[in-house]
């Protein structure tokens, strides 16, 4: 984990996940979230192509007390290659991006998750791997994102 100063000086964490194959048909922890945190960006990187096949992706806020909360709606890797690219807008109601041209804008809306897991969901079981990077703001004193 790394950190760095954005906007008005607020401190903005960075943590990895390094590579990892992705959840099979069923729903995987990428991240451990300790108190509340603002997030700023999640960013996936192919690292190893994904199956040809359909595979619908989101990312879920899971959290320890309460409901999961899909952070996008589902996206499609079939037949993803590396360095294709996947982050989120920020809008809930918003499928997750995808692009291989190498570059996207950042996320356009922060929003804050409370203790629990960042979670990969995949619809089919397929092979490929992701790597996936947060950025964030702790906005209680010990909160933090750890990779699971």
């Amino acid at each position: 984990m790394s950190g760095f100063y954005g906007e008005a000086g607020v401190q903005i964490r960075r943590v990895e996940r390094v590579t990892n194959s992705i959840p099979q048909s069923t729903q995987g922890v990428l991240f451990t979230v300790t108190g509340r945190v603002k997030i700023v960006d999640i960013i996936g990187e192919v690292t190893s192509q994904i199956q040809n096949q359909p595979n619908n992706i989101k990312l879920i806020a899971n959290p320890t007390v309460g409901a999961d909360v899909d952070l996008c709606v589902t996206v499609d890797i079939d037949n993803d290659t590396v360095g294709t690219l996947y982050s989120l807008s920020g809008t809930f109601a918003n499928a997750m991006i995808k692009t291989t041209s190498g570059a996207f804008e950042g996320q356009a809306n922060r929003f804050a998750v409370a203790n629990g897991t960042l979670d990969l969901s995949c619809s089919a079981s397929s092979t490929g791997a992701i790597k996936w990077t947060v950025l964030y703001n702790p906005l209680d004193a010990g909160s933090e994102i750890v990779a699971a």
